[in-house]
């Protein structure tokens, strides 16, 4: 496999962020291309806080982000997320008011095609979201809130999706569920991957390459069939 399986989508230089003046990241140096790019790491390593620095809602301290070869270090959220970088945070991904029909609306705002076209592939990879439309996304159980964040940054159409620990808190049914339905995305509709997980077994099934972070630093990046188990170890500080 290629260093990044194929044509580059992000690239990440000297990355460096954090919260209130504290250095989160450090100095981190990546590329994501056509694939599913796990982000493995103990609590606090870190992973939250790369892919919310990646959907630029925090500012970088240092470095570049560069997306399909532009930098967007600077850029606000909806301006990344108009040229297409989906994010669906690991909680608070829906707007409790609206019902499901209009959070996945909302993220139909952003892109070009027809936006029923869009809701009726987001329905057909989530089926169980077509009884739920009309239902209010406070009332739902985690799983099904998950579907909805989901769909409502695919609604975007982006070309890369950032997905933080979209498996955390749900049901074992669920988790096998998402982990399916992450590998669909990737090779039905060609969309990367960015997966920050903390079920390392599941994400190494599914992911094309891998960085385990260990406290703000990449403690490696590579091909996600060549992690030992011992490396991961030493990443998590086990």
């Amino acid at each position: 496999m290629s260093e990044t399986a194929g044509s580059v989508s992000l690239q990440v230089e000297g990355l460096r962020s954090g919260y209130d003046g504290v250095t989160v990241l450090k100095g981190l140096e990546f590329t994501v291309g056509s694939e599913i790019f796990a982000v493995l790491g103990a609590n606090g390593a870190g992973k939250t806080t790369l892919l919310a620095t990646l959907a630029r809602l925090i500012p970088l301290m240092a470095g570049a982000i560069r997306f399909q070869g532009e930098d967007v270090s600077m850029l606000p959220p909806f301006e990344t997320a108009g040229r297409g970088i989906g994010y669906v945070p690991q909680e608070k991904g829906v707007f409790a008011d609206l019902t499901v029909f209009e959070n996945l609306s909302v993220g139909g705002m952003i892109g070009a095609r027809p936006r029923e076209e869009r809701m009726a592939e987001v329905v057909e990879l989530f089926p169980d979201l077509r009884a739920l439309q009309s239902q209010k996304a406070g009332t739902l159980s985690g799983g099904e809130s998950r579907m909805v964040a989901c769909g409502r940054a695919l609604m975007q159409d982006p070309r890369v999706l950032l997905l933080d620990e979209p498996t955390a808190g749900l049901s074992p049914l669920y988790v096998d569920m998402f982990f399916d339905k992450i590998k669909e995305i990737h090779e039905t509709r060609g969309v990367a991957i960015v997966l920050a997980e903390q079920n390392a077994t599941k994400a190494l099934q599914v992911a094309d390459r891998v960085m385990v972070l260990s406290l703000g630093e990449a403690f490696a990046v590579m091909d996600a069939a060549d992690l030992t188990t011992k490396q991961l170890k030493e990443g998590y500080r086990i």
